[in-house]
C-alpha cells in the first residue's frame, strides 16, 4: 500500500511539473498533508505552512528569520495608554487572489478583519463551527473571546480592537498564523450558496501565493499572486510535494526532485551536508518535545505519579537515538534560549529504581498505559515511534506496561486534545511568537484544557501567574511570574519535558532568499530559484 501511494505521489508531481515546464518553480517536499486551509482552525506548523504563509496574510508580521513586528495588512497602529485599545490603519488598494473558483469584486478592507476576528469570538456566529468537528482551538486556548471585547470598523482602512484588560503579547500574536485575515466577500457568497465549508478547502487570501489545486496526501500547487501589494515573488509556481518519509524526502533532494525539504533524519545529516550540490542550515530550535499525561484521568491525576513516571525516563537515550545527540535534555516547558527560562529548576533524576518504588508508593501497582506517537517527523520529535519504544523499554523497568498506539496526523492532533483521551501522548511545540506566553500559557493554561492543553492541566496557582505575566509589560515582573510558573510546573508534572532540539533545513544551493524561521515555519516569499 505504501509503495502505491508513493507512485501515484510521483506522478501527481510530475504532471504538476509538466504543467509549470516554461515558468520557474519551486518544489518543497513537505513532511505531512495540512489539516484544512483555513488556519484559524488549526495550530500545526504543517497546516501553517500550507495555509497562513502562501495563501494568507495578517495585520502585522513577523520579519524573515525573527520575532521583530513589522507591518503587514496595517500600515500602522497606536496603543492606548491603557493598553485596552489598538487602532490599525489598513493598507489601501490591497487585491485579494483571483481563482477558478471566485472573483473579487472589491479590496480589502476593516470588513474582512472584523469578519475574520468575530468569527473566532462569538459563539453565535454563522461561521463560528462551520467545519464539522472543527473549532477555533487556538483563539479559545489564548483566551481571546474573553480578552477582546470588541473589533470595530472605523472606516475601510481603520479598524479598533478594544481589549477587557491589558495584554503584554497581543501584538505579537497578531502576527500568528490563527489571525490571517480571509475574505468576507468570498465568505458571504460561500453562505449564501450552502457551501461554507469550501472556505477550508479552497482558500483565498490577500498574500503571496494563489491556491491552485490539491491532491490529498500527495500535491499542492500554488502560483505567485500577480497583484500581491508587497510586489509579485521571483518564483512563478510552487510546489509543496507531499512526502512523509523524512528518508525518502532526502533521497529526493539529492536527486533533485525537490528544492528544500523540512526535518531530515538525524542520521542524514552528515551526508547532506558533504553533498557539494546542497546547503544545510541550522540553528537552536525555539521548541520543547514532551510526553503529556491525561491528568483528568487516574491514576496520572496524581502529581507523585506523574513524577514517578517521568524518573523512569532515559532521556539522553532518547537524544542520542532519535536526534544523533543533535539536541538537548529538556527540564522545562520553554527551551533554554527563551527569556525567563528557570536554569534554577532541579531536573527529574532518572532512575528506574526510585520510579518503581515511588508508583508502589502511591498505590499504583501493576500499572497498563497507552503512550501514543505521532505518525509525522516534527523538530521537536524527529521519529516519535522510536522514543515511544524507548519510554516503553523504560517504564518496563519500573514494572508499567506501555502500548503504543497512533493515528492519522491529523486525527492525533483532534484524538489528543480529548479530556478523555487515555494515557499520555508525545507531542511539542515550536514558539509562535517569542513570548513566553506562547508556550506556558498556550499549552497548559485552564483556558487551553480539551485544546492545545495535552495534558489537561488547570492549576489555579499557575493560572494565576499566566494573567499576571500578561497584564504588565514590566519585563522584569513578567519574568519573575514566568520563573515561579516553572516551579510549580515541575512540581505538578503534567508534563515529561523531553528535549529542545536543533533545528536543520537542507536544501539545494539553487535556492535563494530562504531564512531559517525561528517560529519553525516554512516561508517562500522573498525565494528565488536558479536554473
Amino acid at each position: 500500500m505504501k509503495k502505491i501511494s508513493v507512485m501515484l505521489a510521483a506522478t501527481a508531481l510530475i504532471s504538476v511539473m509538466a504543467t509549470s515546464a516554461w515558468s520557474k518553480t519551486l518544489v518543497y517536499c513537505s513532511e505531512g498533508s495540512p489539516e484544512g486551509f483555513d488556519p484559524s482552525l488549526y495550530t500545526a506548523g504543517t497546516t501553517f505552512d500550507a495555509s497562513s504563509r502562501t495563501v494568507y496574510s495578517r495585520l502585522v508580521e513577523f520579519k524573515h528569520g525573527g520575532t521583530e513586528i513589522e507591518p503587514g495588512l496595517a500600515d500602522s497602529w497606536s496603543v492606548s495608554a491603557d493598553g485596552t485599545e489598538y487602532t490599525f490603519k489598513l493598507h489601501p488598494g490591497v487585491k485579494y487572489q483571483t481563482t477558478d473558483f471566485f472573483t473579487p469584486t472589491r479590496d480589502f478592507n476593516a470588513d474582512d478583519v472584523v469578519f475574520s476576528f468575530e468569527r473566532q469570538l462569538k459563539s453565535d456566529n454563522p461561521w463560528n463551527k462551520y467545519v464539522e468537528g472543527g473549532s477555533y482551538e487556538y483563539a479559545a486556548g489564548m483566551g481571546f473571546p474573553e480578552l477582546i471585547k470588541s473589533v470595530e470598523k472605523v472606516d475601510d482602512l481603520t479598524v479598533k480592537f478594544t481589549l477587557n484588560h491589558p495584554e503584554a503579547p497581543f501584538l505579537a500574536d497578531l502576527a500568528m498564523d490563527f489571525a490571517s485575515i480571509v475574505s468576507k466577500e468570498y465568505a458571504d457568497k460561500l453562505a449564501a450558496d450552502g457551501k461554507m465549508a469550501q472556505l477550508n478547502q479552497q482558500p483565498l487570501g490577500t498574500g503571496p501565493f494563489t491556491f491552485v489545486a490539491y491532491q490529498p496526501d500527495a500535491v499542492i500547487r500554488y502560483k505567485a499572486n500577480e497583484t500581491y501589494f508587497k510586489g509579485k515573488e521571483k518564483i512563478d509556481d510552487l510546489v509543496f510535494a507531499i512526502t512523509s518519509d523524512a528518508a525518502v524526502r532526502a533521497q529526493k533532494l539529492k536527486a533533485g526532485e525537490c528544492h528544500l525539504i523540512p526535518y531530515p533524519n538525524a542520521a542524514d545529516v552528515p551526508e547532506l551536508k558533504k553533498d557539494g550540490n546542497l546547503t544545510v542550515m541550522e540553528q537552536a530550535g525555539l521548541n520543547v518535545g514532551f510526553l503529556a499525561y491525561n491528568t483528568q484521568m487516574a491514576p496520572f491525576d496524581k502529581p507523585e505519579v506523574r513524577r514517578a513516571l517521568n524518573m523512569a525516563i532515559n532521556k539522553q537515550a532518547i537524544i542520542d537515538a532519535v536526534f544523533q545527540g543533535a539536541a538537548a535534555v529538556a527540564k522545562n516547558p520553554i527551551p533554554p534560549t527563551m527569556w525567563s527560562y528557570n536554569d534554577a529548576v532541579q531536573d527529574d533524576k532518572y532512575d528506574p529504581d526510585a520510579a518503581k518504588k515511588a508508583l508502589a508508593d502511591a498505590g499504583v501497582k501493576d500499572l497498563s498505559m497507552k503512550v501514543w506517537a505521532m505518525p509525522v517527523s516534527r523538530p521537536y520529535m524527529l521519529n516519535a515511534r522510536r522514543a515511544a519504544e524507548l519510554i516503553q523499554a523504560d517504564f518496563a523497568k519500573a514494572g508499567v506496561k506501555v502500548e503504543i498506539v497512533t493515528h492519522e496526523w491529523a486525527e492525533y492532533l483532534k484524538l489528543s486534545s480529548d479530556v478523555k483521551r487515555d494515557g499520555a501522548v508525545i507531542l511539542g511545540w515550536t514558539g509562535d511568537n517569542g513570548d513566553p506566553d506562547n508556550f506556558m500559557d498556550t499549552l497548559l493554561g485552564c483556558d487551553a484544557v480539551g485544546g492545545n492543553n495535552r495534558a489537561q492541566w488547570c492549576n489555579k496557582e499557575y493560572d494565576e501567574l499566566m494573567t499576571k505575566a500578561k497584564l504588565t509589560a514590566d519585563v522584569g515582573e513578567r519574568t519573575k511570574a514566568y520563573e515561579q510558573a516553572q516551579l510549580i510546573f515541575k512540581k505538578e508534572a503534567p508534563w515529561a519535558t523531553l528535549d529542545h532540539s536543533l533545528v536543520f533545513v537542507p536544501m539545494s544551493k539553487k535556492v535563494s532568499g530562504f531564512f531559517m524561521d525561528p517560529l519553525g515555519i516554512h516561508r517562500f516569499d522573498g525565494v528565488d530559484v536558479s536554473e
